[in-house]
């Protein structure tokens, strides 16, 4: 008999899942979709929004674009997922599964900081376009970015903000009366890449006048008067504010029990399968220890490799093959400076001890590569 498998999640890891199984099962086989959006965002290329570079209608694509591949896609939130029943439920549906992929990612906690909201938030397209608007007419004044907690998503994307809105002012003539700040939770940038990556992007960021402020934790924000608090006492007017808010597991998640004490879900790290046989969680929504202690970063090329590993051990199961398939803990990051240039960060984050990423260079070249890649992802998966 045919077999059901349901991905919740129509982001990157969701997303090349449903591709990769469609392409491995025959039409007996069922693969269905669920996000609450109709369309997938590509993230990587959402601050080229505020460069004016792109349009967020050249960087989204609609979802039900892949049911000419024959996945089933269904606009739904999800509201209830029951492990030992295999259902779930979504809008008014309910759906049974044989096997289970929560690619869900992180929710905005957006109620965790007193001030915070879709409008100065720099991860979601409202928070970019209101951003975008207000530097059209800006002339100079305090600009501060805030990475309110650990941990968050694409560790890189407010050093690549920092760097782009430096070049953007410096464009325009007017980088002298800018003053161009990052807060941020971390001790130092993309902590899990190692102190010696962390110590480079930190050169790089205040090497074009970006002052940085580590291990600060965002205590509100007074919009009215425009005034950031931090928990240690210090307090900062400012006249544009660019937000990472806190983090968290989506309730349906939570309330199935599969979060374990770090507060995301716990898997095999070599197969993504949770404690529930037939239930897999992949990218930002999992909580991985690396050796080294720290938590794999939350970025959607993990998302993307993890979601082919999975894909290709429940093909393998139905075909009623051993699966051999495993997460490695390779992944990529580009690192966007302005001007043209992008650095790019690589390796095994499995590494014992430590993980071994090296970064390349800021070159024109990555920056190509980050376009193309751009391109590829579309006419690859949709």
């Amino acid at each position: 008999m045919g077999k059901t498998i349901l991905i919740l999640g129509g982001g990157a890891g969701g997303l090349v899942a449903a591709n990769k199984l469609r392409k491995k099962l025959n039409d007996e086989h069922k693969i269905v979709l669920i996000d609450q959006n109709d369309f997938q965002l590509y993230y990587p290329s959402l601050f080229w929004i505020l460069e004016g570079t792109r349009t967020s209608e050249q960087i989204s694509k609609k979802l039900n674009g892949i049911s000419k591949k024959g996945i089933e896609f269904h606009q739904e939130k999800i509201t209830k997922i029951d492990v030992i029943t295999k259902q779930v439920e979504a809008g008014e549906n309910i759906h049974s599964y044989d096997y289970l992929i929560i690619a869900l990612g992180a929710k905005l906690n957006y109620e965790a900081v007193p001030g915070i909201g879709p409008k100065n938030c720099l991860y979601v397209l409202p928070g970019i376009l209101n951003l975008r608007e207000q530097l059209k007419t800006f002339s100079g004044g305090k600009v501060y970015l805030v990475v309110s907690s650990v941990p968050f998503r694409c560790p890189a994307a407010p050093y690549e903000a920092a760097l782009l809105l430096d070049d953007y002012f410096r464009q325009r003539g007017i980088r002298d009366k800018v003053d161009l700040r990052l807060f941020t939770a971390e001790a130092q940038p993309m902590p899990v890449a190692g102190p010696k990556i962390g110590t480079l992007v930190r050169k790089i960021i205040e090497g074009q006048g970006v002052k940085y402020h580590p291990t600060v934790k965002l205590a509100s924000v007074d919009n009215q008067n425009r005034k950031i608090f931090f928990d240690n006492g210090d307090n900062f007017d400012f006249d544009l504010l660019a937000i990472v808010p806190p983090h968290n597991a989506p309730e349906a998640v939570r309330d199935a029990g599969l979060l374990g004490d770090n507060g995301w879900v716990l898997v095999n790290p070599a197969i993504m399968e949770t404690k529930y046989p037939e239930v897999f969680a992949i990218g930002d929504i999992t909580g991985i220890k690396l050796p080294s202690g720290k938590p794999l970063p939350k970025a959607g090329v993990f998302a993307h490799f993890e979601a082919e590993v999975v894909a290709e051990r429940i093909a393998a199961e139905i075909e009623g093959k051993k699966p051999v398939a495993k997460f490695t803990g390779w992944g990529s990051c580009f690192l966007e400076i302005g001007g043209g240039k992008a650095g790019l960060a690589f390796g095994n984050f499995y590494a014992n001890p430590d993980p071994k990423v090296i970064m390349l260079p800021p070159m024109k070249l990555w920056h190509w590569v980050k376009i193309i890649f751009e391109k590829w992802w579309f006419w690859k998966w949709f």
